[in-house]
């Protein structure tokens, strides 16, 4: 359930019996134990409006609470901070209801939308390289969210598939002729091969511009060789897609070019609507507090991508009716994204109920703080750095337990892939983050190696069981209040990340969780011959409910779990 909805709710009401008129109510977690679970700060903001000192305002809406059995008690502190203690009771018979849910009590949204989130979108003139790893994640578990909380999530891949290099790679695609087959297998040689050509060989240069009007133009050959081209490029970020666990598929591509047809008519709407400027011979819209015009059209006809991404928004509130609409794309391209949400308003293309939004995130950095890159300066293939994950975490977890060579692979695959994931979700994705190996594969701090082993020892105790545990659940003491407080907190937690598009907010909330239970581990035997079958039974069901949570809540990050680790 969420907690700080109810609580909310219930101080809403208590405001509405005091005739107090408030705009919003906010229930916030208390930041120390000694405060309560949860507080209410709205006294001192109202004290002003209504003339009266904040610790009688306090006073007045506690005596106003309606009574829920959720609360144990209230209690004024300071200048009027309301504390709010919750019952251990409830807390008990709620997490034993969530537990024996499969969705551990986190019910679907009762109003959901249909929400687009546009991400990873590699160019398929290359291989896939780090640069789309942040995208690609961030974009999966917030796809991965809104829909597990009731949403109709479309996942948009907005591939780049068109523009003037590809002139010239279809021109040395058919130059190669039946050796091409071989070159596509490695993109990033096949495109330095044919920038090279293109550089170096002014008849060359001349036929790939004029296969770029070929193209544009709907020629039959150019249209075959770039089907070739782009299908093989797919074919390299598909097995990207898979190494990395995530939900992208050819049925979520909707590319560049698919937009094609439509530049034209966004150039003509936004001359009917009296947006267009002519500049220099281009076509332009001015956008308030803003110098520099967004160029919709060049002096020599081409469009840019900002046409396409107003294409995109177009198409995406018009045809496909998403209310929502995130890019996840990197900070850099703010500029860009603020004027064409801003154009697309202007023009119609969107309602103002329609959010748009630029999820934003920082840069990868080596430990040098320098953007990554390989050993000589080159860019990494994406498809490499997975695989360097998998190796090294086959040296971190052979350190622990002998594994067979079969054992050893999947679990290699699990922990190494869930290492990139967890490193790159667990900070602010506004932030840049430093890549190092070290931290990421360690079982020590907030990594995925951190849960996964948690979840794994889990399992052993309840293999070790035998049987599905059963009886009644109770809290012996504070830690295992807190533990069953931070196990239902779970929703609060999920809908924020949703609302906000922050999957750090989880990753903290999972590290807070098994950090509590490693302590509950140590301190509450469970299978021991000394502890009595109830007391048994409830802190298998405290584990259990443990496990459960970590495994739902990493599977929505995109990340899986070992029964053994």
């Amino acid at each position: 359930m969420q907690i700080k909805a109810t609580l909310n709710q219930l101080f809403s009401r208590a405001l509405e019996h005091l005739e107090i008129p408030s705009a919003s109510v906010s229930v916030v977690e208390a930041g120390k134990p000694e405060f309560g679970d949860y507080q209410f700060n709205g006294a001192m903001a109202l004290a002003k409006q209504l003339g009266k000192a904040p610790r009688q305002i306090a006073q007045e809406i506690v005596e106003a609470l309606p009574a829920h059995p959720m609360i144990a008690k209230t209690e004024i502190a300071g200048p009027g901070f309301v504390n709010i203690h919750l019952d251990a009771g409830w807390l008990a018979t709620a997490l034993q209801s969530a537990v024996a849910d499969a969705r551990l009590g986190v019910g679907r949204k009762e109003e959901p939308i249909r929400a687009v989130v546009d991400y990873s979108s590699p160019n398929m003139a290359k291989e896939m390289h780090v640069g789309h790893l942040r995208s690609t994640i961030i974009g999966d578990s917030l796809a991965n969210l809104l829909s597990f909380l009731g949403d109709d999530v479309i996942r948009q891949n907005h591939i780049g598939d068109w523009g003037t290099q590809f002139g010239m790679l279809i021109a040395y695609l058919e130059e190669l002729g039946e050796g091409a087959e071989g070159s596509l297998h490695d993109l990033e040689n096949f495109y330095k091969a044919a920038k090279k050509r293109f550089d170096e060989d002014a008849a060359f240069a001349d036929k790939s511009r004029e296969y770029v009007v070929k193209l544009q133009g709907g020629d039959v050959r150019c249209l075959e060789l770039w089907d070739d081209f782009i299908d093989k490029s797919l074919g390299h970020c598909e097995e990207v897609y898979r190494k990395l666990h995530v939900n992208l598929s050819r049925e979520h591509v909707r590319a560049e070019s698919s937009y094609n047809e439509e530049l034209a008519q966004i150039v003509e709407a936004l001359k009917e609507k009296g947006l267009l400027v002519e500049s220099r011979g281009a076509k332009v819209v001015f956008v308030e507090g803003d110098e520099n015009p967004l160029i919709v059209q060049k002096s020599d006809g081409g469009y840019l991508y900002a046409t396409t991404d107003l294409a995109a928004i177009r198409f995406r509130a018009q045809e496909l009716g998403a209310k929502r609409i995130s890019y996840v794309v990197d900070a850099r391209q703010a500029g860009h994204f603020k004027q064409v949400f801003t154009v697309a308003r202007m023009a119609g293309f969107v309602d103002e109920e329609v959010r748009l939004e630029h999820v934003s995130f920082g840069m990868m950095l080596d430990k040098n703080g320098r953007p990554f890159k390989t050993r000589d300066g080159g860019t990494v293939k994406l498809i490499d750095l997975l695989d360097e994950a998998v190796e090294r975490a086959k040296g971190a977890i052979t350190q622990r337990e002998a594994y067979s060579d079969e054992e050893l692979e999947k679990i290699a695959e699990i922990v190494g892939i869930g290492a990139v994931k967890y490193a790159d979700l667990s900070i602010h994705r506004e932030s840049n983050y430093i890549f190092d190996w070290d931290r990421m594969l360690s079982l020590e701090g907030n990594t995925s190696l951190y849960q996964q082993y948690a979840y794994a020892r889990i399992r052993s105790i309840l293999r070790k069981y035998g049987r599905e545990p059963e009886g009644e659940l109770r809290l012996e003491d504070e830690l295992q209040r807190r533990m069953a407080l931070k196990l239902l907190q779970l929703e609060d937690v999920l809908h924020a990340a949703a609302r906000e598009a922050m999957p750090h907010y989880i990753t903290g909330y999972l590290y807070d969780l098994s950090t509590l239970f490693m302590k509950f581990y140590e301190t509450h035997p469970i299978l021991r011959d000394d502890v009595s079958e109830a007391l048994r039974q409830s802190r298998l069901l405290l584990a259990q409910a443990t496990a459960k949570t970590l495994s739902l809540a990493l599977e929505l990050l995109g990340i899986k779990v070992l029964e053994r680790l």
